[in-house]
């Protein structure tokens, strides 16, 4: 019985730390309800959607919103956004709602709907960027219009039991909470007014609850050493070779018109590798110079259904703190806390590398970087030239073990000794002589 309760135990910490961050530890994305107005038998709110996540953005085709309503509330009317179903509304004469359902599901409307369709920050496919990256970016909107609901502060009952994908799971949601009312400034901004009532949901990514295996894996290689070390094998699940159909690059199948379009359900179609990712992460050490060294990263696509757009790549070096330049790529330094800067992100230039296409000729996008040495800790041995973590669209991406790191060949640690020895054999020989 106390084996069973152990096991439990850890069981659930392993689930309770797998929501946590230690890179980012306050991201998470909160939905904010504000209540604008009431109405005959319910009330009109706007509904915001803030990304606060550093570097984890959400994707095409975008997020989905789910919750169930206390009592038997109705949506009459919704602008910026629509419900996948409508429902069964057969009691209703005259005025039909938008949806009748107990448990709506909530859709972002595409881009270039008519203008009395949207509202601000609305209608952008649900694709929401990553607050580090693009801040303006990283919010979603929509107003609703709710009926059969309480129609004052006190009976207004809040929903419950919220969902989020994003496109994917991973998103766990807590309940519902009264917050103080959201301030609103006029465009004048002379003066300020209020939401009749306001209510948020925070909502926290789980890479445990989102897929089984790793979605990206890292391989390493340096100047130094002609050994090239490549993502494990089986990174991201071998048992999924004949489900993600997957090919070899030089197939006929990928001439086939349409093989290469996304799916509906988002089902990959992979390259045949080893280490069966989407995407593989290349830290190569370029050159050392005498006050800098120089990294160059790759980021290569193997994935011929799937063009990845508004990409983060975090990465956690302890010599990220003296970053001098970074080439092609954009480059933020995160700093989750003030007494460790260790930590960097780099994403697309835009309009110029900001999407990651699909595999093929032009399924990767490169950079490098070149960093200051700290004459103090500066070394390459024992793997200190790779790095601790590497995070892909906030994803965690295999290492190889660090034992088959690429290392410095015996035979420099070797010649610099026999260098050493003959330089102070000579000196003797000459003290002698004198």
């Amino acid at each position: 019985m106390r084996t069973i309760f152990s096991t439990l135990s850890l069981v659930v910490l392993f689930a309770c730390a797998a929501a946590y961050d230690p890179l980012d530890p306050t991201g998470n994305i909160t939905i904010k309800w504000d209540v604008m107005s009431w109405t005959p038998d319910g009330y009109v709110a706007m509904v915001s959607m803030n990304n606060f996540q550093m570097y984890r953005h959400i994707m095409s085709p975008g997020w989905t919103l789910g919750w169930t309503w206390a009592k038997k509330e109705v949506i009459w009317s919704m602008v910026g956004s629509q419900t996948t179903e409508q429902g069964d509304c057969s009691k209703f004469k005259g005025n039909i709602p938008h949806c009748c359902k107990k448990t709506p599901t909530v859709v972002d409307l595409l881009p270039g709907v008519p203008y009395n369709q949207q509202i601000n920050n609305c209608c952008k496919g649900g694709v929401l960027a990553a607050w580090g990256q693009d801040p303006a970016s990283a919010v979603s909107a929509f107003q609703v219009s709710v009926g059969q609901g309480g129609t004052s502060n006190k009976t207004v009952k809040l929903p419950k039991n919220f969902t989020l994908l994003g496109p994917g799971p991973g998103y766990t949601c807590g309940p519902a909470k009264i917050v103080p009312p959201t301030a609103f400034l006029t465009s004048d901004r002379r003066r300020k007014t209020q939401a009749l009532m306001t209510w948020n949901v925070t909502c926290t990514y789980s890479q445990f609850l989102a897929r089984k295996h790793p979605a990206c894996c890292v391989s390493f290689s340096s100047f130094y050493n002609e050994t090239i070390t490549p993502c494990p094998m089986c990174a991201c699940g071998c048992e999924n070779k004949n489900r993600n159909k997957c090919v070899k690059s030089d197939s006929k199948l990928l001439s086939v018109v349409g093989v290469n379009t996304p799916r509906k359900d988002n089902s990959p179609l992979l390259q045949c590798t080893h280490h069966m990712c989407p995407v593989r992460v290349h830290w190569h050490v370029k050159a050392n110079y005498k006050d800098y060294w120089r990294v160059k990263l790759a980021l290569t696509n193997f994935n011929y259904r799937m063009n990845y757009t508004l990409w983060t790549l975090v990465v956690q070096h302890p010599n990220l703190n003296n970053v001098t330049q970074v080439f092609s790529f954009d480059y933020k330094p995160i700093v989750p806390y003030e007494s460790v800067n260790d930590t960097g992100m780099f994403y697309g230039t835009k309009f110029y590398n900001d999407l990651l296409m699909e595999a093929g000729p032009f399924g990767n996008v490169q950079s490098e970087v070149l960093l200051q040495k700290d004459q103090n800790t500066f070394t390459f041995k024992q793997g200190w030239a790779f790095p601790r973590k590497v995070y892909f669209n906030g994803e965690e991406c295999m290492l190889p073990p660090p034992d088959t790191y690429p290392f410095l060949p015996n035979s420099a640690n070797g010649n610099l000794i026999r260098y050493s020895t003959h330089i102070v054999s000579a000196v003797l020989l000459v003290l002698l002589m004198h």
